[in-house]
């Protein structure tokens, strides 16, 4: 540990008045930072397993600063059975065998500093693993020591659920126990039951867990399905939600958990008290970011709440972005919702993860892939907000499709063959074009790398001056000089269909940004062109700017300085 004592030191500091740290918050090293995200188990593998881990990541850190970021967020390595891949925690302080150790822990953030890029680790919170000690003991009898550390219900007089709770991965969200003749809630897999934060020894002790990891020096703590920890202790039935408006919230139409109002089995108001015990933890360790994932019936107002004053979360994401239809406006009315609001947010924006399919084949258009993978990126980089960039989107990765035989997602096993899970957007990443695995394992990969993949492989684009890889690299660096972009408010403008244009406004400093998703060009006329200068370096094509008006060629951007 004395390697990461140097860079992070502890510090008893209580937190200033909430409009001074407001200010002091405004450069912070998270606001506006590139923050690259690693599921490990497809990043890099070091032992030929098959299965990427913590040596595979330190092994890669140099790729990964090479892209410019600010910071590397590493999906979950604890200790788990793995039914959810590492979202169900059996040791919340232990390294799951398959990543590696402790140390293999420390020297990656040894490593990272020493790269310059902060480390933020996950920390799934609301639910652990059927398999961790606590739930066994808990399963067991009504009076032992942690009989009430899980969310246990007496079943109707029928003997069915509590309530009409539905899991995420479809079917009840409860799971009954013989062992106690009770039923106990799993938001997500019967496997993961929910920890229950209305008993405060619970409450006390996901803060030591949470603290363990602080002490070892991590920079930030991503937040998994944060507004999950409390649920209402009246059990009451959630209402039925019409059919008109079930889709467009980040579920499937063909799962019941789509037809329901989420209103009692999360985002409740005891929540509120949990993330400022949480931001009391954190402030005192120092430049600690903390990162939630949102998600409920109205994830935007959920963000502001959750993020408001300077005692709760730094800043929040939900999966507004990470839609399945493509639309410049639908981009637009989110990123207004939060900026039209008497509250002001700091968000986090992401149109990529480990849990929706590839932004390339979800967002997918006419003409060039590559050249729309680029001007996706070029978009998520500037819009207002710090930035998560899931592996491979770099690369322009599209989804793959794995076969039945393949898959191991257990919601994709659930809603195969409508719904074939997320392992399409988890394949390995292509470091080299050649062999089976594409340079990822010496063995057999736990997922197949598909052959498509192979021919936008790390390898190959290093040595393509007009790869995606390139765009992407040469983009993020570019905008670390752009404070407008890092720090700055954002005003939309009315553009020509298939465009969105905004300007980034920081102090004194203005940038107008024009995207253009067209194939063909497109003639851009505002008057703030008369004065304006415009930027080079960001590696788009150049536009013929003439007298207040600027022709942008097909799938590309443009910037200028306003004077």
């Amino acid at each position: 540990m004395d390697s990461t004592e140097s860079y992070k030191l502890k510090t008893e500091r209580q937190a200033p008045p909430a409009d001074d740290l407001a200010d002091a918050d405004r450069e912070a090293w998270w606001r506006g930072a590139v923050i690259y995200q690693v599921y490990p188990r497809s990043f890099m593998d070091s032992n030929s397993d098959g299965i990427g881990d913590l040596r595979g990541v330190i092994d890669k850190l140099g790729y990964i600063a090479d892209l410019g970021v600010d910071a590397v967020w590493v999906s979950p390595f604890f200790s788990s059975p793995m039914k959810d891949f590492g979202y169900d925690v059996s040791d919340y302080r232990r390294v799951d065998p398959i990543f590696g150790d402790l140390e293999d822990f420390d020297r990656l953030v040894d490593g990272a500093h020493r790269a310059g890029l902060r480390l933020i680790i996950d920390q799934v919170l609301s639910h652990s693993s059927d398999q961790h000690p606590w739930f066994m003991e808990s399963r067991t009898s009504r009076n032992n020591a942690r009989a009430n550390w899980y969310v246990w219900a007496d079943p109707r007089p029928d003997g069915t659920a509590p309530n009409n709770w539905l899991s995420v991965f479809g079917g009840s969200a409860w799971q009954w126990e013989p062992q106690r003749e009770q039923y106990y809630l799993h938001n997500f897999l019967a496997s993961q039951p929910d920890l229950n934060y209305h008993e405060p020894a619970v409450v006390r002790q996901m803060l030591e867990e949470v603290r363990f990891w602080l002490e070892r020096g991590v920079d930030g703590l991503r937040l998994d399905a944060i507004n999950f920890c409390y649920h209402d202790p009246r059990l009451r039935d959630n209402p039925a939600k019409p059919k008109a408006e079930r889709v467009g919230r980040g579920y499937r139409a063909d799962n019941p958990y789509a037809w329901q109002y989420h209103l009692y089995d999360n985002t409740q108001p005891e929540n509120i008290v949990f993330l400022e015990q949480l931001r009391s933890l954190s402030d005192n360790y120092s430049d600690v970011v903390l990162l939630g994932e949102v998600t409920g019936e109205n994830p935007s107002d959920t963000m502001l709440e959750y993020t408001s004053g300077c005692n709760r979360l730094h800043m929040a994401y939900n999966f507004e972005l990470l839609s399945d239809d493509f639309s410049l406006e639908h981009i637009r009315q989110a990123v207004e919702s939060l900026e039209n609001n008497a509250v002001k947010c700091w968000p986090c924006r992401s149109i990529g993860n480990h849990d929706v399919a590839r932004v390339t084949t979800r967002w997918a258009g006419a003409g060039s892939p590559d050249a729309r993978a680029k001007l996706l990126n070029a978009l998520l980089l500037s819009l207002k907000g710090s930035v998560c960039s899931y592996q491979g989107d770099e690369l322009g990765l599209t989804q793959a499709v794995i076969a039945p035989e393949d898959i191991r997602d257990p919601y994709g096993m659930a809603f195969w063959p409508l719904f074939q899970g997320r392992d399409g957007c988890r394949t390995p990443m292509p470091w080299t074009g050649s062999g089976a695995a594409s340079g990822f394992t010496g063995g057999k990969p736990w997922l197949p790398v598909p052959p498509e993949h192979r021919e936008k492989a790390v390898e190959k684009q290093l040595k393509d001056p007009d790869s995606v890889l390139q765009a992407y690299r040469g983009f993020v660096r570019w905008r670390r000089g752009q404070r407008a972009f890092r720090f700055g408010d954002i005003r939309f403008l009315d553009s020509p269909s298939e465009t969105i244009a905004f300007v980034r406004e920081y102090g004194a400093d203005r940038v107008l940004a024009i995207f253009n998703f067209n194939e063909a060009p497109v003639d851009y006329r505002t008057p703030l062109l008369l004065h304006s200068e415009k930027l080079d370096g960001h590696g788009f094509e150049p536009a013929s700017l003439d007298d207040g008006s600027v022709r942008l060629p097909g799938y590309t951007a443009w910037f200028a300085r306003l004077q």
